[in-house]
């Protein structure tokens, strides 16, 4: 059986709809494209199930050269679709260990120009899968990715997997661009202030329902209104009931109402928040 068909039997039922329009700023529809057997998920099959429960659009992220170019294609023919490109910071170590970290970079250099393409990402650093022999890799990927945001006015989305004091420290030094995301935000209420000092906007995914996860949902709660964004990362961090199982964009419902009861926020007007927080950070609205 191939992955695709496994996440396909598994796919949990839709929510209830949202009682406003909400974006799911971060996404990987193409999982199972290149890598190996299986078949991306159907673009039109993942934008309807979204858009009936209230995700009429989605920011879809290229984390390699081969998903950076299936963004940007996807996004050309979808208008409720626009592309982030970047090589991941797990990438990074392997493409400079093979000499050809400077050429695919120079590939997503040009990628990034496409005027469907809003954000350079997901870069950053990762001290979780990349060990010390990767970081200067790491880091030097990280700066030119900053360099590009700035240079070309995109929206500069984080990876930041155990190393937010190392993040912080080199988006210091380059300078943060007007517009940056900090994907899948996992630290505490600390760690949040100092990100929204530097003008971060804060994307929460699926984590923030995890029982394990207080520090997370104290991070939300000093999070203001307007900086707070939500995401997928799907196919990965499923919200509760469904931790495990494959995530999809018509899952958001779930992680919106558990981070509206989590600030005591009223929904309608948190999903309201979400919707305009997302176009501003990405660069004003898109769709059909």
């Amino acid at each position: 059986m191939t992955r695709t068909a496994q996440r396909a039997g598994d796919r949990p039922e839709p929510p209830e709809p949202l009682p406003h329009p909400v974006v799911d700023n971060h996404c990987h529809l193409d999982i199972g494209a290149h890598d190996g057997p299986g078949e991306p998920v159907p673009v039109l099959d993942a934008l309807a199930r979204s858009a009936a429960v209230g995700v009429p659009r989605i920011v879809q992220i290229g984390c390699d050269l081969p998903g950076a170019r299936w963004a940007v294609e996807t996004a050309r023919e979808h208008p409720a679709i626009v592309a982030g490109v970047a090589l991941h910071p797990n990438e990074a170590p392997r493409l400079d260990a093979d000499g050809r970290l400077d050429a695919a970079w120079a590939e997503i250099a040009e990628l990034a120009t496409d005027p469907r393409v809003r954000a350079v990402g997901e870069t950053g650093l990762d001290n979780f899968r990349t060990g010390a022999d990767g970081r200067e890799a790491q880091v030097r990927s990280f700066r030119r990715h900053i360099e590009l945001a700035h240079e070309l006015d995109k929206t500069l989305v984080i990876h930041d997997r155990d190393a937010h004091a190392e993040v912080l420290e080199v988006l210091d030094e380059v300078g943060p661009p007007p517009r940056w995301v900090m994907h899948c935000f996992s630290g505490d209420a600390a760690f949040a202030e100092r990100c929204l000092e530097r003008g971060a906007h804060l994307s929460f995914a699926g984590t923030v329902t995890f029982k394990n996860a207080e520090p997370l949902r104290e991070a939300l709660r000093v999070t203001p209104l307007d900086r707070i964004l939500v995401e997928t990362d799907a196919p990965f961090l499923t919200p509760e009931p469904w931790r495990g199982r494959p995530n999809a964009s018509y899952l958001i419902p779930t992680t919106v109402r558990a981070m509206a009861t989590t600030r005591g926020t009223d929904l309608l007007e948190l999903c309201r928040a979400i919707e305009a927080n997302t176009d501003r950070a990405f660069g004003g609205a898109w769709g059909a």
